[in-house]
């Protein structure tokens, strides 16, 4: 036996000696985790309401659009593929790489760890499972490709801040900024933020370091990523509200539910 049962541990037969609301928190995580998934599944598999061609913005969660699915103005990068079927994610070519870079992320994996699977339910809280493997078979040992997710979410910034960029646009063509264009600008800052508060980053930038008074620009950078690491909790689930906020208000502008708050031209 292992854990709590493992031989010369204290026998005691109550789960937790915790008399505060511990469960609290997973059940939240649960509610949250659970809400945006439904979300962004139905806005990913519905095709409609993603771009508004008029001041290009278009959804992150159909960037970079690919198909010949998607509106002309939106294929910036051009056409790789034909026509999507139906229900099938225009960003589907960069979803499965920023889903991977989400649930290898040392963040969610703590909280869906304990949330979904109760491994362990909270500290203090022993989990119902008799053994313990960690990540070290299938399907959790494929946690350690994070670095690897980690570039392909850095590609991925890079697309959503070409597309930020494509948004400063103004009704006759030249410059102009919308409440959209602030939303986008808004997110992808976030979402940069986030990227870089990863461990992964924060291991590239110095984690092999010797000496850091050899290598003063690297120490910089690592000093800097370090402090967004102290917020990178904060940032995945900033994140996820930008994303939905983002998403949300292209589909609405889109769908003629109220026009774009222009702020200039």
């Amino acid at each position: 036996m292992t854990g709590m049962q493992a031989p010369g541990r204290a026998r005691i037969a109550a789960r937790t000696l915790r008399t505060d609301r511990w469960w609290v928190q997973g059940a939240v995580t649960v509610t949250l985790l659970v809400a945006w998934l439904l979300y962004a599944l139905i806005r990913t598999s519905s095709q409609r309401a993603y771009f508004v061609p008029e001041f290009h913005y278009l959804s992150p969660f159909s960037s970079p659009c690919v198909t010949a699915s998607c509106n002309p103005d939106a294929r910036d990068f051009g056409q790789w593929f034909g026509k999507f079927p139906p229900f099938v994610p225009f960003g589907l070519l960069v979803l499965p790489f920023l889903l991977g870079f989400r649930l290898t992320c040392y963040y969610y994996r703590k909280a869906y760890y304990r949330a979904f699977w109760l491994s362990p339910p909270a500290c203090a809280v022993a989990e119902p499972h008799a053994k313990y493997t960690g990540e070290t078979r299938f399907p959790l040992i494929v946690q350690n490709l994070h670095r690897y997710f980690f570039y392909a979410a850095v590609v991925v910034s890079l697309v959503n801040t070409y597309d930020v960029i494509r948004a400063f646009h103004g009704k006759d063509g030249g410059f102009g900024i919308g409440l959209g264009t602030v939303v986008m600008l808004a997110n992808v800052v976030l979402l940069w933020a986030y990227t870089a508060s990863c461990h992964s980053c924060r291991h590239i930038t110095g984690g092999r370091l010797k000496h850091f008074s050899k290598h003063p620009i690297r120490y910089l950078v690592w000093t800097q990523v370090s402090k967004l690491n102290t917020r990178h909790m904060q940032l995945a689930w900033t994140t996820l509200g930008s994303l939905m906020v983002t998403d949300a208000y292209i589909a609405l502008v889109s769908s003629g539910t109220f026009n774009d708050l222009r702020l200039f031209n």
